[in-house]
């Protein structure tokens, strides 16, 4: 891929946390991510799923150098973050922001709307108040917030307002990349429906590029061109989304996408039901991440971790039975009732 296919690469990123040793317990290391590489394309979708724990949030972090990885690169339009000094990489945080899970947590009660949205204005100091005041109207218009609102806080919103407010101070600063962050999943469906589709009517406008974090695996299907699935801090399976669901190739991915509710009443879905226990992150296990709990593992499996291998197509898969499983949701998965 040529350097202008993409907006930004991971190259073997890691992250590693030293836990202290307290009552009785020794000092230990733990993983959160472990060797992770990927593009995201410009323009496009990328979602990202896996269970809570995984290293889905930690990722992000390390990418937007928000914490300091313990190895790897991330590129950002062809430069490294990691070789960018403090005052390069404030220029380049101006094109990477964040819409946050709960927009009540990452907003401040004290301050009004209009401090909240031209916040980030003021930090890297965009104009005169006369200039942050007329942005900040704008972007109201932008996400749908009435502007009669703008000297309200927090408390007078409601949830889908108040993260509609979150994007408005995402979009402040007219960025190209945005991480939406677990973004809907503390909204009614029905809201949910309405940030979904604010968040692709914003892309086309502006030309945005996200990465897409949900548990959701129905929402990030809707929103996502590419989906990469996380487990245990390493990429399983990474696919266009339409090639994920159709040609499943790691038994994780199939289990979390069995466990996706069918909302045609006809048909009764048969879930893939994990056996086994979830290894500790302190004391990770031999071999594949995921052997513990896969109904397919042998000998291999135990002793040889797999790499990401490339099937065609872009899809990519951690697994040494890769194309060898029967996975596909359509077969063995669903039958009619009756």
């Amino acid at each position: 891929m040529a350097d202008n296919d993409y907006l930004i690469r991971l190259e073997g990123l890691t992250k590693t946390f030293s836990i202290n040793s307290s009552r009785g317990f020794r000092s230990a290391r733990l993983t959160a991510v472990n060797d992770v590489s990927f593009d995201i394309r410009r323009g496009e979708v990328f979602g990202l799923v896996g269970e809570s724990g995984c290293g889905k949030s930690t990722l992000y972090k390390a990418a937007l150098r928000l914490i300091e990885a313990s190895s790897g690169s991330v590129y950002y339009q062809g430069r490294n973050l990691y070789e960018m000094s403090f005052r390069e990489l404030m220029k380049v945080r101006r094109e990477m922001q964040v819409v946050f899970q709960d927009p009540y947590d990452s907003l401040n009660p004290r301050m009004t709307l209009e401090e909240l949205a031209a916040e980030p204005l003021r930090i890297h100091k965009y104009g005169g108040r006369a200039r942050r005041l007329a942005r900040t109207e704008e972007l109201f218009a932008a996400v749908g917030l009435p502007v009669q609102l703008i000297k309200g806080y927090p408390h007078q919103l409601s949830g889908g307002q108040r993260q509609r407010l979150c994007i408005a101070r995402a979009l402040s600063l007219s960025p190209e990349f945005i991480v939406c962050d677990e973004a809907v999943s503390a909204l009614d469906v029905s809201i949910q429906a309405q940030i979904l589709n604010l968040l692709l009517d914003l892309k086309e406008q502006m030309g945005l590029t996200y990465l897409f974090i949900s548990h959701n695996l129905s929402v990030v299907r809707f929103v996502s061109d590419r989906i990469g699935v996380m487990y245990f801090g390493r990429l399983v399976e990474l696919a266009g989304k339409d090639e994920l669901f159709d040609h499943i190739l790691h038994p994780y991915t199939y289990a979390l996408l069995s466990a996706v509710p069918e909302p045609d009443p006809g048909w009764i879905r048969k879930y893939a039901v994990l056996q086994g226990s979830v290894p500790s992150m302190l004391r990770p296990q031999a071999g594949c991440v995921f052997h513990s709990r896969c109904p397919h593992g042998d000998r291999l499996c135990t002793q040889t971790p797999p790499e990401l291998r490339d099937f065609g197509g872009g899809h990519y898969a951690a697994c040494h039975k890769a194309g060898e499983l029967n996975l596909s949701l359509d077969t063995g998965c669903l039958a009619e009732k009756g």
